[in-house]
């Protein structure tokens, strides 16, 4: 109970949390672009890529479990599969608006490819932030709490008396 106490301490708050995202993924997505480019020298490419998301999403995921959202401890399956769903909408994302910049620009140059890319990846990527840790991680930062919290008594004397009704009773709440 008290390593639950603590852990829920240690849960950064929300620009903390951006910041170690950042960091983590960033440097995840750094590693993952080295590793796709080496393996790719073996295998083609479109296979490199996959097995390296998969391996880089798996990662990040424990990452970001331990260190960006202060969980406390290793990620579960069910945070898993959250988190590569959410893997595969920001890359769907992505996809989208590149294929969008090639249905509205007949030849864009490599600056705009660039441009459309990176804020598409920088939208999607803070709504990943959001889903991560408002949804994935949210709920076992809730339990953990949950476990630690212990009820209070109730003094008899604020549950024996009822409660006062009318316009006077309403300035008295406010």
């Amino acid at each position: 109970m008290k390593r639950a106490q603590s852990q829920e301490q240690a849960a950064p708050g929300a620009f903390v949390a951006f910041a170690r995202f950042v960091l983590c993924g960033g440097g995840v997505g750094v590693a993952s672009s080295f590793a796709v480019a080496a393996l790719a020298s073996w295998i083609p490419w479109v296979l490199a890529n996959a097995l390296i998301t998969v391996v880089s999403t798996l990662l990040a995921t424990e990452l970001h479990a331990r260190f960006t959202f202060g969980a406390g401890g290793r990620a579960t399956w069910r945070q898993h599969v959250q988190s590569g769903g959410s893997a595969a909408a920001a890359y769907a994302v992505t996809c989208v608006a590149m294929f969008a910049l090639q249905q509205l620009v007949a030849a864009p140059g490599a600056m705009l490819e660039q441009v459309v890319y990176l804020s598409a990846s920088a939208l999607a990527g803070v709504v990943r932030f959001a889903v991560l840790r408002l949804i994935v991680f949210a709920r076992h930062r809730s339990q953990a709490a949950a476990t630690a919290r212990t009820p209070r008594p109730v003094p008899a004397a604020l549950t024996a008396a009822p409660a006062p009704t009318g316009p006077a009773a309403l300035c008295r709440a406010a």
